[in-house]
């Protein structure tokens, strides 16, 4: 017995000691991981080459592992390249690892759910953190322009605070929103998206054909954009300060006539009526035509560019604070932010603190709890004020100051035209709206059994809005008279309560299904107060005390309720990942509808195919992936104001027996039968990755029909009502899209990579009840929107004069198309022009890195759009009393065919509206971004985990013939009309385009 037992221990010590020896011969290596910015990668799985010894990286990047020096480290994480490294003598391993474009295992938000790259049947497009951190933006929305295929986002001129306007797949309703739905950490957003920080963001999908918005029902008409922010992982806490500043400049601005420009007009304008002789100037001449000031300014040559002084040079701003990390039970993410907009026109500005608590904890291993919390208060002065249409038009000879400086009201004797500089002296115009807002999402999620999870959703919703308005007296809308005040306070309340049923299951190896099952119910609770006055008797007062004021002029309040009730099911099936199904119901009730048409059930499917597992193409060295795609489905909309079934009363004033009295009348007629407009959509894509993953990409084609759209339908005035809403015709929208990433050099530490976007949508009426309908503006085959209009083809010249007689036209004048030619311009000659919706849209990213250098840029061009510029017709009046645009007009000895002969009888040129239509094709420079990641060696000495400096520059550059020919400064135009501007037209409301340069760091601790 003694013999064995020492022949055992023998045995033992001999393992043991060579355990001890190999142990000798390792040795420890440690490092930090990072991606292709430098920037540290958590979870990142390091293994020893042959074994199954490894670890995997901290929340900072950081890890060890004991390896002998023959031994082979292999680095590998999802979304990059794996890396082998050699340890030899090193003890200290830093790696940097790419990007792998073609990883198909990457995980997309989808919707109630994730799923892999892979095994997606729908339309999605995915824009990530890095794209969003590109930009010093106001508004995440402004990311998605020209990297999201079949998104069109646009962003007239640089008014701070305002929203850009998005429309997926071309616009499919009359009257109905065509705006998408947002959707934040799961919850459906009412409130709009402007209190959210974007740098809290750490992905936008965007869901576009009816497979992938389906499961949205209703509120997925017009696509559905997926916003997550960032969470926490678990590891030691790390805190990041990411904060930039910049300076911005107008990029150009409309020109207007100067001092001795502006007197020859007007000189022109008196030559054309026989009040001026023909000729040079001469004083006794402008004696007759000029008032003292004007030609005092003449003799002195005093030109005042008012234009000039109502800009500045403006500022943007953003700082933040975040704070990330978490154990095996809780992980958290922490952030404060503030962001400030000064634009480049006095009196606008916009400031946003943000403050965001996600936090997510496992109970135990079947309950998980968590909350996303936002809470943000902004200021936004200038929304609804804009001074640059009165500097357009104030007369240059005038005196904007006297001798010691102080503002003249009346520059000229011209009562209309007061001075532009009064409308921004500080008091004389306010315009100040706040807003405060607590948005969450707050879940619990319970694992009932293996492949069964339950998950409660419940989103509440509080935004609260006042918008204080105040005009002084010495103001040109008051002109001296009493000053005006007035208060407009909203309050809503909107939760959305979900019940989500999760089950998958794996069948024989083979077979995957995963089902959903969605109960949930959205509430929305609106309330307004309005107050407006006349007379406040301290205008340091402002819009404060407005029961001070001498007269009431306006008072009301309102109440908008609306709820929709939704039931759905989704079921995804896929066999080994080779053919993969889709198939969804949603049934919406919405309060909005009556009770005949409460309840619309719209169902999708959508099949795939992965060729690249197939056989044939598996083992291919030049196909990564290949798969195929087809949907087809319908969505409802029921985007329109609520209470459009129901007969609505109006106040009314009438006299009973010689006494006033108020009383009330139908408003408005009411239609029970109002139902569902309905889109449906056959969707077919390819999705392909090539030579292992330099080449990526998506090519989809669509065709969406909208039926029973939601529209007003006019009456006739016999009735008493102008309309009602009703279901009426059908539209149509039709493209192809590409998306497409190539990896173009990879060599060393050199990489050069490029995203592509290309989208191209056909929008048209596809039947109205009554054909044409040319008072609204609707066409059968053509866009929703067009400009029909006169088309000007020259001037009249004075070799044409016969000609332009026989038109009751004289040379000097604008020439337009006799279209029908019967000899006669009338309402019969108008045509089509052209459209604001563009031909095709493309957008482009180049991303060049070098060891610690990165530098990128993204250009953006929109071809083939129409656009009308107000500027060209509103402030081109041409007859000699208001300043006017800087054109080449016509006179005897400049028969030029591009404006005509100023007239001072003539208030507007005749067919002026004619004037005003240019290309709206542009190509922009968006960013140039220049950046360098510091090694880790040099940020350890200061004590820092990371650190990235940059500078990037915004817009630089606008290609456009409305620019260079035209002197406009900025074609990008709303396709809708919103916000106070009108769909496919530039006016004065429009804050000039600008050009901002940034600086910014990027550190963690």
């Amino acid at each position: 017995m003694r013999p064995k037992f020492y022949t055992y221990l023998t045995v033992v010590l001999f393992l043991l000691l060579g355990v001890f020896q190999a142990q000798a011969q390792d040795q420890q290596v440690s490092g930090t991981v990072s991606d292709e910015t430098g920037y540290p990668l958590p979870g990142v799985t390091i293994l020893l080459k042959g074994t199954t010894r490894g670890t995997t990286s901290d929340l900072d990047g950081k890890y060890s592992i004991s390896a002998p020096s023959t031994g082979v480290l292999v680095f590998s994480f999802i979304g990059y390249d794996p890396k082998e490294v050699t340890v030899g003598n090193q003890t200290t391993i830093n790696v940097s690892l790419n990007p792998d474009l073609s990883d198909l295992e990457e995980v997309i938000v989808v919707g109630y759910g994730t799923a892999k790259k892979s095994q997606l049947t729908g339309a999605i497009s995915s824009v990530g953190n890095k794209e969003i951190q590109e930009l010093p933006i106001t508004d995440a929305r402004q990311a998605l322009q020209g990297r999201a295929a079949g998104v069109d986002v646009t962003q007239p001129g640089s008014k701070p605070g305002s929203a850009p306007q998005v429309r997926i797949r071309g616009r499919r309703s009359f009257n109905a929103s065509n705006e998408p739905l947002y959707v934040v950490d799961g919850i459906p957003i009412v409130g709009g998206l402007d209190d959210i920080n974007p740098q809290d963001i750490t992905s936008m999908e965007v869901l576009k054909d009816a497979s992938a918005t389906a499961i949205y029902g209703s509120r997925g008409a017009n696509g559905v954009v997926l916003i997550t922010t960032k969470r926490g992982t678990k590891g030691k806490t790390v805190v990041s300060l990411d904060s930039y500043y910049g300076i911005n400049e107008e990029l150009g601005r409309i020109e207007v006539f100067d001092g001795p420009a502006f007197a020859e007009y007007k000189r022109e304008s008196r030559r054309a009526t026989g009040n001026y002789p023909e000729g040079p100037a001469t004083p006794e001449a402008d004696a007759n035509i000029f008032e003292p000031i004007e030609l005092e300014s003449l003799a002195m040559g005093r030109s005042t560019d008012y234009i000039g002084g109502l800009l500045r040079t403006g500022a943007i701003q953003s700082h933040q604070i975040g704070v990330s990390g978490g154990s095996d039970k809780t992980t958290f993410f922490v952030s404060a932010n503030y962001f400030n907009d000064k634009g480049v026109v006095i009196n606008q500005d916009f400031s946003r603190y943000t403050f965001r608590v996600n936090i997510d904890h496992q109970i135990n291993d079947k309950f998980k709890i968590g909350t996303s919390t936002l809470v943000s208060y902004s200021e936004r002065n200038g929304e609804d004020f804009n001074p640059l249409g009165g500097a357009l038009q104030e007369n240059p000879l005038g005196k904007p100051f006297d001798e010691e400086g102080n503002l003249i009201f009346l520059p000229t004797s011209d009562g209309l035209r007061t001075n532009p500089f009064a409308e921004v002296v500080p008091g004389a115009q306010v315009d100040l709206t706040k807003r405060y807002r607590i948005f969450n999402s707050i879940y619990a999620n319970w694992q009932i059994a293996e492949g069964l999870t339950f998950r409660f959703v419940f989103g509440p919703d509080f935004n609260i809005a006042r918008s204080g308005r105040f005009t002084g007296s010495q103001t040109n809308a008051r002109r001296g008279g009493a000053a005006t005040g007035s208060v407009n306070e909203r309050f809503r309340f909107n939760y959305t309560l979900e019940n989500i049923l999760t089950y998958t299951k794996k069948f024989k190896q083979d077979h995957n299904i995963n089902i959903t099952a969605l109960q949930s119910i959205q509430k929305d609770n609106f309330e307004q107060t309005t107050v407006s006055v006349l007379g406040i008797p301290a205008e340091s007062q402002l819009f404060h005390r407005l029961g001070d004021a001498s007269q009431i002029t306006g008072a009301n309040t309102n109440l908008v309720q609306w709820a929709l009730m939704s039931f759905m099911g989704r079921v995804n099936y896929d066999y080994k990942n080779k053919l993969l199904l889709t198939g969804t119901v949603r049934a919406d009730g919405s309060s909005r509808f009556g009770e005949n048409n409460r309840y619309g059930v719209f169902p999708s499917v959508a099949v795939g195919w992965n060729l690249s597992e197939e056989a044939f193409l598996k083992n291919s060295s030049s196909v990564d992936q290949l798969k195929l795609r087809v949907s087809y489905g319908s969505i409802g909309n029921q985007a329109i104001n609520p209470y459009q079934t129901q007969a609505l009363l109006g106040r009314t004033t009438y006299a009973f027996d010689n006494t006033p009295a108020f009383g009330y009348r139908p408003n408005s007629i009411g239609n029970p039968d109002l139902r569902w407009e309905t889109s449906t959509t056959f969707n077919t894509g390819v999705d392909f990755a090539l030579w292992k993953g330099r080449v990526i990409g998506a090519l989809e084609y669509y065709v969406t029909n909208t039926s029973d759209l939601l529209a007003p339908q006019p009456l006739p005035n016999s009735t008493g009502f102008g309309g009602f809403i009703t279901n009426i015709g059908e539209t149509q929208n039709r493209g192809i899209e590409l998306t497409l990433s190539t990896l173009n050099v990879e060599k060393g530490d050199f990489t050069w990579s490029t995203d592509l976007i290309f989208t191209r949508n056909r929008e048209e009426i596809i039947s109205l009840p009554n054909g044409d309908d040319i008072a609204a503006g609707r066409f059968i085959g053509r866009p929703l929107t067009v400009f029909y209009d006169l088309k000007k083809v020259g001037i009249w010249q004075l070799s044409e004069a016969d000609v332009a007689n026989s038109f009751g036209d004289v040379p000097g004048e604008i020439k337009v198309e006799d279209f029908n030619g019967d000899g006669r311009i009338n309402a019969d000659d108008r045509q089509f022009l052209g459209s604001a919706v563009p031909d095709f849209s493309i957008g482009m990213t180049n991303r060049f890195a070098y060891k610690g250098f990165d530098f990128n840029f993204f250009i953006f061009g929109r071809f083939g759009s129409m656009i009308r510029s107000a500027f060209h017709d509103n402030f081109n009046t041409l007859f000699g009393r208001y300043n006017n645009l800087a054109v080449n007009y016509w006179t005897p000895n400049n028969p030029t065919n591009d404006y005509p002969r100023p007239n001072q009888n003539q208030e507007r040129p005749k067919y002026n509206t004619s004037m005003s239509y240019f290309s709206g094709t542009f190509v922009k420079v968006r960013n140039i971004n220049f950046g360098y990641t510091f090694s880790q060696e040099a940020v350890k000495k200061i004590g820092l985990q990371s650190l990235r400096v940059y500078s990037s520059i915004q817009q630089p550059f606008i290609f456009s013939e409305y620019r260079t020919k035209h002197k406009g400064i900025d074609p990008e135009v709303f396709i809708d009309g919103e916000q106070g501007v009108e769909g496919g037209v530039v006016n004065a409301n429009i804050s000039p385009a600008v050009t901002q340069f940034t600086f910014g760091i990027n550190a963690k601790f």
